[in-house]
């Protein structure tokens, strides 16, 4: 069938959305719904069979709806109306949620049913449940309904216009600021917290530091540090803690209010936006590998589990800048004189990593020279993993990945990803050639051929089909908050395995082998000369595309490459024994062990 996807941007779920569709045969093409877009002549450009709306912040033309069946995705259960659903769910503190596909009609969320899931809540930032248990929801309710449609017998249900039984189930307004503020001397903790996660990563809480009104993003609780409420009382990785009425909050970004005529503003690192404006505070920095005895917030965590070790990381918006780099890759080498045989590396929730900081990079004194520490920052991380010959190394993807990001998981000895993770394995959008030694990693997991096809289309990747391609090697098919688990215990599993000891001596041999033919050198020098032209070059399309993206820009028009998508060439269907579930039997994987 031909879908066609209307969405405001080609944001996570619409990725996903427009991934797992070509998995199963659809040909899929994305139009983007942009300020004076004439969307009717547009769709009928398209001449889709059935148009979905993964993400669509305004209103389908009835143009379009009385011509096509479209399908509205709508990020809350049967009867939630309104464009702040999720923020509304988490601020009122609910643990049980859901997602409807509706079709579109001429009021806004109030269309018939085709297909509603439900979700649990967890305690997590909206963003990282929109990225989680909801966008799981959502595709499995956009399948369901696409299945539906083509049968041609389904018929959609009303919506009830009864009063319904839950109260919180009804039409409510945009969740605005008056609502979101918080009042340091009265909120506890636990209030802070829910209107910081009702907030991310958009819009933020406003509210007022050090004489100027900021945006705050994220929060995670301290239980040692107090002090007046709303003081500041310590940094940590670039976060400061500031005291509530019972305890206090590490908020990691900030975002200055933008001022009328300035051009829009953009998250930061909380001590980087603050400057100069921050006072001398105590700086609470942890080891690289702490052992928090306390519930506090940090970054970078590493435990052990017999011969297994895990390293865990979990950066805003997955981006990872100069310092981030450089505390994570002591963190790993830290972990690599530990006493194991299996390293586990990756988050336990949400991203795996996006790359380079881009934000950080475009409030840098000089953008140029912050984008030349930070690839090489992170190439340093992913060349320690690489020649890494004592262990075995895995990557553990709990969440999407892009750019270099996808290429660290990639220097690992194992990938295991989980089944609602996207990967965009390419740099081209971002004028960038790319690092991370991928011109090496990359066509070794997929085949020089595919590894030229995924740089060129620069499409989204599903980690069904990342399986196929051999992008990945194992599929832990679970929701978010399983799969730190799963995978402990899959890792505990291979560092039993007789096997293991074997491949560990291989690795040295194999990499021996290779530096004397191929030295990884020669690929970091070979990327690395090409980066170094385009960031030099003050007319390179990165720095207008990193503008445009740190500033969150809208495109004038649909970007091209998001056109009429055939489908995904990944390859054969995998075999059952190649998907992890939770089932204890469902251990195999592509490679050995």
């Amino acid at each position: 069938m031909h879908i066609l996807l209307l969405a405001s941007a080609f944001n996570s779920l619409t990725q996903r959305v427009h991934a797992e569709l070509r998995d199963r045969g659809h040909t899929v093409a994305v139009e983007l719904a942009l300020p004076g877009s004439p969307l009717p002549e547009t769709v009928r450009r398209h001449a889709p069979q059935l148009v979905v709306a993964p993400m669509l912040k305004t209103a389908i033309p009835e143009e379009v709806w009385t011509a096509h069946t479209c399908l509205v995705v709508h990020p809350g259960p049967v009867g939630d109306r309104g464009p702040s659903s999720l923020d509304w769910a988490i601020h009122e503190g609910v643990d049980q949620w859901g997602v409807t596909v509706l079709q579109a009609d001429g009021e806004m969320d109030a269309g018939d049913v085709w297909a509603c899931v439900p979700c649990r809540v967890p305690p997590v930032p909206k963003s990282e449940l929109y990225r989680g248990e909801i966008a799981d929801a959502a595709l499995e309710a956009v399948l369901l309904a696409v299945e539906r449609f083509a049968e041609g017998t389904h018929v959609p249900r009303k919506q009830d216009v009864a009063p319904a039984a839950d109260a919180r189930l009804r039409p409510r307004p945009y969740l605005d600021q008056s609502v979101r503020r918080i009042d340091w001397a009265e909120d506890s903790t636990q209030d802070v917290l829910r209107k910081l996660r009702a907030a991310d990563s958009q819009p933020g809480v406003l509210d007022v530091l050090l004489g100027r009104e900021w945006y705050l993003h994220g929060g995670h609780p301290e239980s040692v540090l107090r002090g007046r409420p709303g003081e500041l009382l310590a940094t940590r990785a670039g976060a400061v803690c500031r005291a509530t009425k019972d305890g206090a909050v590490w908020i990691p970004e900030l975002r200055p209010r933008r001022l009328p005529g300035q051009p829009p503003t953009y998250k930061l690192p909380a001590v980087m936006a603050l400057g100069d404006r921050l006072p001398p505070l105590p700086d609470h920095a942890l080891p690289p590998l702490p052992e928090v005895r306390h519930r506090t917030w940090t970054d970078i965590r590493y435990r052990e589990d017999g011969d297994v070790g895990f390293l865990s990381f979990s950066f805003p918006g997955g981006a990872m800048s100069t310092e981030q780099c450089r505390r994570l890759l002591d963190a790993y080498r830290e972990a690599c004189e530990r006493p194991t045989s299996v390293l586990v590396l990756g988050g336990e929730r949400d991203f795996f990593s996006n790359g380079i900081h881009l934000g950080v990079i475009e409030a840098a004194d000089d953008p140029a020279a912050e984008s030349w520490a930070n690839i090489n920052a992170i190439d340093d991380l992913v060349e320690a993993v690489l020649t890494t010959t004592d262990r075995l190394v895995v990557a553990a993807v709990a969440g999407n990945a892009a750019a270099g990001g996808v290429m660290l998981a990639l220097a690992a000895d194992e990938v295991w990803c989980r089944s609602g993770a996207v990967l965009n394995p390419h740099y081209r959008l971002m004028g960038l050639y790319g690092s991370e030694y991928w011109t090496h990693t990359l066509p070794r997991k997929v085949g020089p051929a595919t590894a030229e096809r995924l740089m060129g289309e620069a499409l989204p990747v599903s980690s069904a089909g990342a399986l196929r391609l051999g992008l990945v090697d194992r599929v832990v098919d679970c929701c978010p908050d399983v799969f730190a688990r799963e995978v402990g215990g899959l890792a505990a599993r291979l560092a039993s395995l007789p096997a293991t000891a074997a491949r560990i001596t291989a690795k040295k041999t194999e990499l021996d082998r290779l530096e004397s033919v191929t030295p990884l050198a020669g690929f970091r020098e070979q990327e690395l000369a090409r980066m170094r032209r385009t960031f030099d070059d003050p007319d390179a399309p990165y720095h207008s595309l990193r503008r445009s993206f740190v500033h969150k820009e809208r495109p004038a028009c649909t970007p091209p490459h998001l056109g009429p998508a055939r489908v995904a060439q990944t390859g054969p269907t995998p075999s059952a024994a190649d998907v992890t579930g939770t089932a204890p039997h469902g251990v195999a994987s592509r490679t050995n062990g």
